[in-house]
């Protein structure tokens, strides 16, 4: 990039230590005005890290920061809105009952005489910014009841509201669809088109080929390089982000099913305002095979899992397992019959963000005879665990055992909840979404650990919104749409076109 180029952020040098761990050493960012700018790097890179110094969360301890060519010392996030930054985190920030408008107006209250709230006037200015950048949200709509790409575009507006010039997207593209990915997409470009510029934090090599203009690849803390993305393959920002060559197709033999482990017969299930979610919806797993299910988000998976795993009620229909039947039951009826579950959602169903990293190991098994002889929890032996199971998962930093999880990044939080479930040796593993959030490397480090257990004769369910993970790793597919499975495909006949044709409702005569 060239000295003529005026850049809206310049990071020189950058160097933070966390006790004797040292999270970013003199590292640098140059961001040209009005482009969109991907931080690309593995799992506990420094990512977000860089972008949390410079929105003020954290402070550096050496280097310097500059806005428009202008050296700047951002002590706090009050300070970075002042100075046009806003900041999209990965786990979202909003109060779940409150609308649309007063969670974007939260801090920057719109009042009119004696103080009172003006409603009217805030709405208005939330409607403004919705359709100069074509967001489309409902302003009245309550958080909890619109989707996780809504969500999203309301963190995107509370930014904008704030007057926002540089926007920082901290893996925007992790809980989307790949729909709501290309609508993203279009706002970003909505937004540079008005001047803004945007940063995004990413390991998702197709989005940054889609959307970037450049990319400032950081690995294990140090900065590596920065180009311009149009000149660059995704095979090689997979090389540099990692060190070594990626294989981003999954390497695998053919499968050699069994018995079937595993079936769900004829379940009906209606949700709290008594719309079917699930309608007659039947499958079965055999050992040895990971059975896809392939479908846009909302079509039942979520509903499906639940029933599975016994956080809610089927109506009707059964579920087996060896051919005991273990619908509404309980949670740990389901673990203890042999399934494991990589749950969608980490955060809520996969951790305890304020337990330690290996407490978090044990989560499953704590009271079994290995972690907690004569009721006593024993410590060495669930150090040893964590520490056996970090190391073989790659989780960063190094000797994290004793830290909190939440301290962790998204993606190796995902690595411990994966490392667990497969350490349980279940008899069916359920992977829902099992690489969102993970970088190239630890994605292709997860495929192959799936493929590996396929091989040892393990019943996998797969639930993806990721058609090429589906395609990649399932032996067998089944297509969801409108709470029903209905069509079943072998790999073989299986493309991105029929399945896409399928998933939105069509059928393979069309």
């Amino acid at each position: 990039m060239g000295n003529s180029k005026e850049y809206a952020v310049q990071m020189k040098d950058i160097t933070i230590r966390f006790g004797s761990y040292c999270a970013l050493n003199n590292v640098r960012l140059d961001v040209e005005k009005g482009s969109v700018h991907a931080i690309l790097g593995e799992n506990g890179a420094g990512k977000t890290t860089l972008m949390n110094i410079l929105y003020g969360l954290y402070q550096k301890d050496s280097g310097e920061i500059c806005l428009y060519g202008k050296k700047e010392e951002i002590k706090n996030p009050g300070m970075a809105i002042a100075k046009g930054i806003g900041m999209v985190h990965q786990h979202f920030m909003l109060v779940e009952n409150f609308t649309v408008t007063q969670n974007i107006i939260l801090g920057m209250e719109t009042v009119k005489g004696a103080g009172m709230l003006d409603m009217k006037r805030a709405r208005k200015e939330v409607e403004d910014i919705v359709e100069k950048y074509g967001l489309q949200v409902d302003p009245d709509a309550v958080i909890s009841d619109i989707s996780v790409g809504m969500q999203q575009r309301v963190e995107i507006l509370k930014a904008l509201y704030r007057g926002a010039e540089i926007l920082i997207l901290d893996e925007p593209t992790a809980v989307l669809t790949p729909q709501e990915i290309d609508e993203l997409i279009r706002i970003m470009k909505n937004l540079i088109a008005d001047g803004k510029t945007i940063i995004i934090i990413t390991h998702k090599l197709k989005e940054i080929k889609k959307s970037a203009d450049y990319c400032t690849i950081i690995r294990r803390g140090e900065y590596i390089d920065t180009v311009a993305v149009k000149d660059v393959s995704q095979e090689e920002l997979a090389s540099m982000m990692v060190g070594r060559k990626v294989r981003l197709e999954v390497e695998k033999k053919e499968a050699d099913p069994g018995e079937v482990i595993f079936e769900v017969s004829g379940v009906n299930v209606k949700d709290e305002r008594g719309v079917a979610v699930l309608r007659d919806l039947s499958f079965k797993v055999r050992s040895g095979e990971i059975y896809g299910i392939a479908g846009v988000d909302g079509n039942g998976q979520k509903e499906l899992v639940e029933v599975i795993t016994n956080l809610r009620k089927a109506d009707s229909g059964t579920v087996k397992i060896h051919g005991k039947e273990i619908q509404n039951t309980t949670t740990r009826n389901t673990m203890d019959s042999g399934i494991s579950t990589i749950h969608e959602d980490r955060q809520k169903r996969g951790i305890i963000p304020d337990f330690t990293v290996a407490d978090n190991v044990v989560l499953d098994n704590f009271t079994s005879g290995k972690f907690s002889p004569k009721g006593i929890l024993d410590r060495k032996a669930i150090g040893e665990a964590a520490e056996s199971l970090l190391k073989e998962y790659d989780v960063r930093p190094d000797n994290c055992k004793d830290l909190l999880i939440r301290g962790l990044s998204g993606g190796n939080q995902q690595k411990v909840i994966i490392g667990r479930e497969i350490a349980n040796d279940p008899d069916l593993l359920i992977a829902v979404q099992p690489t969102r959030g993970l970088d190239v490397g630890a994605i292709e480090y997860v495929h192959r650990t799936l493929i590996r257990e396929r091989d040892k004769g393990k019943a996998i369910l797969l639930i993806s919104l990721e058609l090429d993970e589906v395609l990649g790793l399932a032996d067998t597919i089944g297509v969801i749409y409108n709470g029903s499975i209905n069509v079943v495909l072998d790999r073989k006949e299986a493309n991105e076109e029929n399945i896409g044709l399928l998933m939105a409702g069509g059928t393979l005569h069309e």
